[in-house]
């Protein structure tokens, strides 16, 4: 007679699932064996859980498809709880397994002891426990439904006695796959945001993640309004290949003439974005948001109007009610601004005659251009991401993923390890910062145990760089946050991989070429510059005084040499330019 184990291997196998990411432990041994003796279902072994959530994230990212992690009971699976929140704001459908004490001794203060299922419920759609081998397959079914249907985590909290526990499974459940639905707005509120619309003169769209699957209705309500398209970041990869009416992005990392297309704007059309920075939104101007989760509509900005729908769906059903505008001026002032603010970003993109360190600009910007055509981009929280945001160019078959929604660090080689495993004939590149890829380091040894080819590049400026830049904008003197780095590249032949340190310009284009060549995983070590500034499009009067206490605070605590570092590494080069 098959275990609890047995059916839930089944079930998720039949599904389409075939691996599991996670780290073994007793209170999973069930649920590991029945693994083991499945032929269609194998265990991702990671180092840590935390990246076997991620892994899951990154997986069901790129497939979009259910992703499964696993974690033993007490400090094992509350391990997964950073990954989850990151799947859970990403939007991404991940079921978690999360093993639990004894139930005769739940209560007791017992070994190891959690309450997982107040734990996971920020984080979750959906999470409940099996107190009885009769209800498991049930809850199973419902929260790979939940997980699938809702684009969230689902945690089913499994006892380990129950894993082994004999079931009879009293009707085979069916394969659980996403359905297809149609949803548009209702035809009085498309009424409505047409007329706000056809009444409009300067109209910027702001598009995001929800415009996937709808790039041919973004570009055709962006031409019947002659609007430009600003993205926010995680709407990159959907937005800007092959657009026409691209302006750039807009936020913290944005540049500015994306900030310049919304604050010029007399409407603004939001589709398919959540975006959360209400300083970039327009003061005065009518707001029309589209989004298919209503609870989103107005959480950023007063709407004028909200439709909840598919953007394709809705763009489908409201370009009939628009009348096709030949006014071409607020378009074209903003194209003419992007040119001229992408021609300065792309400046910063070089080998400075030969000097270094290395500029993070000119590393994003040769990794770009020798990647493959479809590779997948995974991005660490803080620098790497504004060099991403920036220079990595969206095509349609690239993909771009990091902890956009969630903000954390070292997700970048564990997001690597599920887009890798989920797809393993494709090129795979993560843009890791020293201190992100040293939170998680041990899954340097995962990608050789499981012989994963992904490529790391590392963004080595030997500090907590965005924290540091936070800290300049609120006048604080730098501290805490020094990194004193080993060489990577020797750490990464130690392993043996691929690994290189590059130190010199003029050496990277030849490094890079090299370890994407290579047949295995590869670390690229680049030293880059320490005070290069990421400057947003926006900056306030608070950031300015932040900036000029920090000089003041700087000399003051006898450090005037950064003052001097960051003069020529972002003024003086740019004069000499």
């Amino acid at each position: 007679m098959a275990t609890v184990a047995d059916h839930y291997v089944q079930t998720l196998t039949e599904s389409g699932v075939t691996h599991v990411y996670g780290l073994p432990g007793d209170s999973l041994n069930g649920f590991t064996d029945a693994i083991r003796r499945h032929e269609g279902m194998t265990w991702q072994h990671v180092r840590n859980e935390e990246t076997a959530a991620f892994a899951a994230a990154g997986d069901a990212a790129i497939t979009g498809e259910l992703a499964v992690c696993a974690g033993s009971c007490g400090p094992g699976n509350l391990h997964l709880i950073n990954g989850l929140f990151d799947a859970h704001r990403s939007r991404v459908p991940v079921l978690a397994i999360a093993a639990h004490i004894p139930r005769s001794e739940i209560g007791s203060q017992y070994f190891q002891e959690t309450h997982p299922q107040s734990l996971f419920q920020e984080c979750s759609v959906f999470c409940e426990l099996v107190s009885d081998p009769d209800m498991a397959e049930h809850v199973l079914a419902m929260a790979m439904r939940a997980a699938i249907e809702e684009r969230g985590v689902a945690v089913v909290v499994v006892p380990g006695e129950i894993f082994l526990a004999h079931a009879e499974q009293k009707k085979a459940t069916p394969a659980i796959r996403a359905t297809t639905s149609h949803v548009r707005p209702d035809d009085a509120s498309l009424d409505h945001a047409a007329s706000i619309l056809n009444a409009g003169s300067n109209i910027t769209i702001l598009a995001g993640a929800g415009v996937a699957g709808a790039h041919q209705q973004l570009l055709d309500i962006a031409g019947a309004l002659n609007a430009p398209v600003v993205h926010a970041l995680r709407g990159k990869e959907h937005v800007e290949y092959d657009n026409p009416y691209d302006v750039g992005m807009t936020g913290l990392l944005g540049f500015a003439s994306g900030y310049r297309a919304i604050s010029h704007a007399d409407v603004l059309l939001m589709l398919g974005t959540d975006f959360p920075y209400r300083n970039f939104y327009p003061d005065d101007a009518k707001i029309i948001q589209v989004d298919i989760r209503g609870q989103n509509l107005g959480r950023r900005a007063t709407l004028d109007v909200g439709l909840v729908g598919t953007v394709a769906d809705t763009v489908d059903a409201l370009l009939p009610r628009i009348h096709a505008k030949t006014d071409r001026e607020h378009l074209d002032k903003s194209l003419k601004h992007y040119r001229k603010t992408r021609k300065n970003l792309d400046s910063f993109a070089v080998d400075d005659r030969h000097r270094t360190p290395i500029r993070p600009e000119y590393l994003a910007r040769l990794a770009n251009e020798l990647a493959d055509d479809d590779a997948v981009f995974t991005v660490d929280v803080g620098s790497p991401v504004v060099w991403a945001a920036r220079y990595l160019t969206m095509n349609g078959k690239r993909r771009l993923l990091g902890s956009f929604n969630h903000g954390s660090m070292a997700c970048a080689l564990p997001l690597a390890i599920g887009a890798q495993t989920a797809q393993p004939g494709r090129q795979v590149v993560a843009f890791a910062g020293d201190g992100g890829l040293t939170m998680g380091f041990g899954e340097l040894i995962t990608l050789m145990q499981s012989g994963l080819p992904v490529k790391v590049i590392i963004f080595d400026n030997s500090s907590l760089n965005f924290v540091e830049l936070e800290m300049k904008a609120a006048g604080i003197v730098n501290y805490g946050t020094d990194l004193k780095n080993p060489d990577f590249g020797a750490v990464a032949r130690a392993l043996g991989m691929f690994g290189r340190r590059v130190e010199k310009p003029q050496d990277l284009e030849a490094a890079l070429t090299e370890a994407f060549a290579y047949d295995g995983p590869a670390v690229i070590d680049v030293v880059t510059a320490a005070q290069e500034l990421s400057i947003p499009p926006k900056i306030t009067l608070e950031q300015a005084k932040g900036f000029t206490l920090y000089g003041i605070r700087t000399i003051l605590s006898g450090r005037a040499d950064e003052l001097v570092d960051l003069a020529d590494t972002n003024v003086l080069r740019r004069i000499f330019d």
